[in-house]
Parts: structure tokens; sequence; C-alpha cells
């Protein structure tokens, strides 16, 4: 259902949507076993889509930019592209995953906010909300594989539905409004500096790719955030080389180039003073890579792409 492909300049498998006739809509839904392998990876790997993942049973992690959380389902994944997750010692895992690329919910941009602020944490706890949720899903799968006339606007309408209840979930009182200029702009600019492999972009050249100056910018991100563009792209590229150091073979040197950062040495001197480590220590500490990419997976299996 996804396909694995490795970027040209790293190791780090990056996971591209394919979803298969009859269907052709940027959109798949099923359970792990008919999603494939890939939907349950025990290595790290980024995504070019969305993920929500529903699990309702089995026992393991899942790791999610490097942050590491015990299943105790029923528990919602969200994923977002950019990021890296793998699931780790994972068993029996059951439930129901559901892919998308950014284009299936162009009439809702305030969910592609909400996803991002979901994709905060590894795993969101569902208690009482579990059995709607669930029921919820169970109907989008049908929806999805009957095909019926219409289909594509109910898939669009329940996933917006979804997203809505997972972030009551999180957040208590969110109603899913639609949001002001500020959370509009706020969010594509996080989209914008979350790409992977686009390297280190200026506030300046942000600004001119949004179509706003460089001040407007500012006001508005400070607004919705809280933090300055800067700062938010100073904790992107933090984020970015935290990921790579972790999760890839890549030198020093390769890492603070991916990361945006021409010196090697300013880049290391970056990173301690935003982690209080060196890209080594942090490395060390983090134990290094966890896969190597060149290398089958064993969950993935023999008949892995």
């Amino acid at each position: 259902m996804d396909e694995r492909r490795t970027t040209p300049h790293l190791d780090l498998p990056l996971h591209r949507l394919q979803v298969p006739l009859p269907h052709l809509l940027p959109f798949a839904i099923g359970s792990f076993e008919a999603i494939g392998p890939l939907s349950r990876a025990g290595f790290p790997h980024r995504h070019s889509f969305f993920e929500i993942v529903h699990v309702t049973g089995g026992r393991g992690a899942h790791v999610l930019d490097l942050v590491h959380l015990p299943l105790h389902p029923p528990q919602l994944c969200v994923i977002a592209p950019g990021q890296v997750h793998h699931w780790a010692d994972a068993e029996g895992l059951t439930g129901r995953v559901v892919l998308f690329n950014e284009d299936f919910l162009l009439g809702h941009p305030q969910d592609l906010a909400a996803l991002r602020s979901l994709a905060v944490r590894p795993g969101l706890p569902l208690g009482d909300r579990a059995g709607p949720i669930g029921t919820l899903l169970a109907d989008m799968e049908h929806e999805y594989r009957s095909c019926e006339p219409g289909y594509p606007g109910v898939l669009r309408a329940s996933l917006h539905i979804l997203i809505v209840r997972a972030l009551r979930a999180a957040l208590p009182g969110a109603d899913g409004a639609a949001p002001g200029r500020s959370a509009e702009l706020a969010s594509a600019f996080t989209r914008l500096i979350a790409e992977p492999g686009r390297g280190w972009r200026s506030v300046a050249s942000c600004a001119q790719e949004l179509g706003v100056s460089p001040g407007h910018l500012q006001t508005l991100v400070k607004q919705a955030t809280g933090r300055t563009p800067g700062r938010l792209i100073r904790q992107q590229q933090t984020l970015e080389a935290k990921r790579l150091l972790a999760c890839t073979d890549l030198t020093v040197r390769q890492v603070a180039r991916e990361a945006g950062f021409g010196d090697p040495a300013y880049f290391c001197r970056f990173f301690r003073r935003e982690t209080g480590m060196t890209p080594g220590e942090f490395r060390a500490g983090v134990g290094g890579n966890h896969h190597d990419p060149r290398i089958a997976s064993i969950a993935a299996g023999p008949d892995a792409p």
C-alpha cells in the first residue's frame, strides 16, 4: 500500500503512498495486514504522506522523532510527512491504518494544522472516545471498499470528523473551528520548514515563498505559536540533525550539510547551544543507528518491495 524507497542523498528510507486500483484517490485505509508489512516497520523511516494509526491491540512501542512511548491500546498515532518513526519490538499489532496525501485535505486547511499539532507525540490515549472513533474508522473502511457513488466526499467528511475527534481527545475544548489568518499562515510556514532535504531557509525566503512580507510573517507566526519564525527554523534544524544523527550513518559533516549548515564547526557549536551536547555525544547517547536500511527489515518480510 505504501512503497519503500531510499532518498538519493540519505540512507533513511522514504515511504511514498501507492494506492491500488480501482482507487484513484490519494487515500487508503485498512488493517495492518491489508496495508502491508511496511505499516509496522521496525526500522526508522520517513513518509511523504500523513498516517493515522488506530492501535487496538498488541505490545511494543511507537518511536516518533526519537520519543519512545510504550503501547497502551486503544490509542491513536499521527505521523506527519517528514517525521521519522518506527515500531519498536512490536508484536500482535491490531487496528486500522489511514494513509493520505495533503492534497486529500484541500477542502479542510484547518485539518492540516490540527494534524501537525497531533503529530508532536508518539501516541494519544483515547479513553472513552475509543468506541466512537473505532466505529467511525470501521465505517470509513466500508466506504472505501464499497466504492459507492460519492464515496470520495464521504471519506473526506469522515476524515475531517476523525481529526476533530482526535483533537478533542488531545485538547479538551477544541472544536475544529476554522482558523484565523495567523493559524493558517503558521501552519503553512511549519509545513514549509519541515520538508526534509530542503536545507536551511531564511525567514525572508520563507516569507517570499508564502507571498507575505517578513514583518507580516513574523507578526502572524508569533501570534499563532508564541515563537518567532527564526526560533521555529532553529528548532526544526535541531530536530532534523537529531533525526539524522540517530537514524543514519552519515558523518557529522554530512549531517551538518543536510541540516543546512555549510560550516561543520559552526553546526557543532549550534547543536551544542541548542541541546547542551555535541553531535557525537548525542549520537552516542541514543545508541547510534537503529537499523541499517540496506538490510531488509525482519518486520517487512520477504514480500516487501
